[in-house]
């Protein structure tokens, strides 16, 4: 058991052998594979990529930007090189799997138009489709960010992409930024994202 558990690849592979039998089992009690099946499915990656994504978000600001100025100069470059490298590796394409499950979860379930027009298709006379277009709003900006500001700015300040004292200390501030900006929209979003499915069914 110590040999599968110190290989996470291997952790991994298990763990979702597991979720497979699980899911298999829903879908044989469910006597169908039927829409609300892939719901359910959809969902569950829906979920599991945005903990990826919000957990290395909060990661990063609850902690690496947090503690980094308090790090001597000459142990930065171990998060610089090897850790932060990795953990964006991981965040932006969590960040792109949790938006796209989002959309196809939307869209198997009927209302992506609805949503992503806040209910004005609707006449805004479907509440639901107002709170969870809000919810898939507010993370497509922050999707957006992480493609487009946080991780171009990332490459500078870490050193991947070329660029003087200068450039790597106003980059590390952008995405610094830009993650802020995300933190400050994530509570926000994840309240859609938890009431919606609860209040509305």
């Amino acid at each position: 058991m110590a040999g599968l558990l110190a290989n996470l690849r291997n952790t991994l592979i298990v763990s979702f052998l597991l979720a497979l039998v699980i899911v298999a089992g829903y879908g044989m009690h469910n006597a169908a594979w039927d829409q609300i099946f892939w719901q359910g499915v959809f969902r569950w990656l829906h979920t599991l990529f945005g903990i990826l994504w919000i957990g290395l978000l909060y990661y990063f600001n609850f902690v690496q930007i947090r503690k980094m100025p308090e790090i001597p100069a000459e142990l930065k470059p171990a998060v610089s090189k090897y850790i932060a490298p990795e953990a964006l590796f991981w965040f932006r394409w969590a960040a792109l799997a949790t938006w796209v499950m989002g959309v196809i979860l939307a869209w198997n379930r009927g209302f992506l138009l609805e949503a992503f027009t806040l209910g004005a298709l609707d006449g805004f006379q479907v509440p639901q489709h107002t709170f969870i277009g809000l919810g898939m709003w507010l993370a497509t900006i922050m999707f957006f960010n992480v493609w487009a500001f946080i991780w171009p700015a990332q490459k500078i300040a870490l050193g991947i992409v070329e660029g003087d004292a200068d450039a790597k200390a106003a980059a590390g501030r952008k995405a610094m930024l830009f993650s802020r900006i995300n933190t400050l929209l994530s509570v926000p979003m994840l309240v859609t994202m938890t009431m919606n499915q609860t209040i509305f069914g």
